[in-house]
């Protein structure tokens, strides 16, 4: 089986290649990749290269297979899991493996598995923890983005409170407390408001700041609390304040809040957020730095006397991954609005080596085209000339603006994706 792949040989040096897959072992299983959603982990990586953690040290002569926020189908099956995987069967994966005490990812370890790829191979460790999930939405995007997702869940899960009676770690937000989440028109804030907005035991009160007016104003267009649920959901536009922590206590009655996320790493932003925690605040840094010295200012007098305190975390775990799916296939979650590009397998060298400078959320490649990267929002205009983008601009549209099960499909069939082989 001959494969298509991006492939990171050392810093900032990735190249598409094309080269053979060696026939499966009994334990493996062959993977045909549709989807992979960028990942600015990706693009830290690429920055890094080998000195990144969780890349091999010998890239130049094992380069690994970039991505890891995929879905597919099973294409071949080895012996060992005919019982429980089957052919033709959607999939996602959860990225991280633990062996023996050593992490294993995929998109940064291996040669021959990763997302941004035609087709690759699961090796027999990906299926002996369970992290091979198979998905029954009605698109392969979707579960590109459980990954993403999932670590949002993760990152929620990992806040607690505490007790002046006990010494208990109550984890999880407050139940009806108060957040504020900077950096919240991001990709992963984006999906952080959506997750709130139907955590049922979650926050009562979200507050969304961000910097861009045109992020501000397309996340406020999508998210909308429902009247029965009682959450209040507020827009803040950071250049808009001369004292952003006392408008944002002053939006919550004078008050400091329960929980606060940080979607950015930036020095400026952790110690404002900081500033706004209230008494057993806790503040989750959810953005990892490519400044391995970043460090920032923190209220010590408050840790002692008002008990906050900060959380970190990167990655989800398998049950995780596994409430992404769940609450994607019920419709309680839209992590669609993350979405703002599309691309097939050639444009994701350049996307990838310049997300941050690309504006938008999340950028959704296609593997199995060749597709220049393309901003939803350029739809209509394209398709004036094209047709294929005058039938995505119609379907988004009628899906509020967001990338859909129908367009994919209409892009997927455009290209004669055959997803049997």
């Amino acid at each position: 089986m001959q494969t298509r792949a991006i492939r990171l040989y050392g810093k900032e040096d990735l190249r598409l290649d094309t080269f053979e897959l060696p026939p499966i072992k009994e334990d493996e299983i062959l993977v045909k990749i549709i989807s992979d959603s960028v990942c600015m982990s990706t693009y830290k990586l690429s920055k890094q290269g080998a000195a990144h953690k969780r890349a091999r040290p010998d890239l130049k002569e094992r380069p690994s297979v970039i991505g890891h926020e995929m879905s597919g189908v099973i294409i071949e099956t080895g012996a060992k899991w005919k019982d429980l995987y089957q052919e033709g069967q959607k999939f996602t994966v959860l990225p991280t493996v633990t062996e023996n005490g050593r992490m294993k990812t995929a998109g940064y370890y291996y040669e021959t598995y990763g997302g941004d790829c035609t087709y690759c191979i699961l090796p027999r460790e990906v299926m002996e923890h369970g992290c091979l999930i198979p998905f029954n939405g009605d698109s392969f995007f979707e579960a590109s983005l459980s990954e993403p997702t999932a670590c949002i869940i993760a990152g929620y899960r990992r806040m607690y409170h505490t007790s002046e009676e006990d010494h208990e770690h109550r984890m999880g937000v407050k139940p009806q407390g108060s957040l504020v989440i900077f950096g919240a028109c991001g990709p992963m804030g984006l999906e952080c408001i959506d997750y709130a907005l139907q955590l049922e035991n979650g926050p009562s009160k979200i507050v969304a700041v961000d910097m861009s007016k045109d992020r501000l104003n397309r996340a406020e267009k999508m998210l909308v609390p429902d009247p029965e649920s009682g959450k209040e959901l507020y827009f803040v536009n950071a250049n808009e304040c001369r004292d952003m922590a006392e408008e944002l206590k002053d939006l919550n009655g004078g008050r400091g809040y329960d929980d606060v996320f940080v979607y950015a790493p930036v020095e400026t932003l952790i110690e404002q957020a900081d500033r706004v925690l209230g008494k057993d605040g806790c503040m989750n840094f959810f953005a990892g730095p490519v400044d391995q010295s970043l460090s920032a200012r923190i209220n010590m007098y408050n840790v002692h006397y008002s008990y906050t305190h900060l959380v970190g975390f990167t990655g989800s775990t398998n049950e995780d991954l596994h409430d992404a799916l769940k609450l994607m296939e019920q419709k309680r979650i839209r992590p669609t609005v993350m979405v703002t590009h599309i691309g097939g397998l050639s444009s994701a060298i350049e996307t990838t080596l310049h997300v941050p400078e690309i504006p938008g959320g999340k950028k959704m490649i296609y593997t199995q085209i060749d597709l220049p990267l393309t901003a939803i929002e350029d739809f209509a205009e394209l398709g004036r000339e094209n047709p294929l983008f005058e039938k995505l601009a119609v379907s988004c549209e009628a899906h509020n603006g967001c990338w859909n099960a129908e367009a994919e499909k209409i892009l997927l069939d455009e290209y004669n994706v055959d997803l049997t082989r």
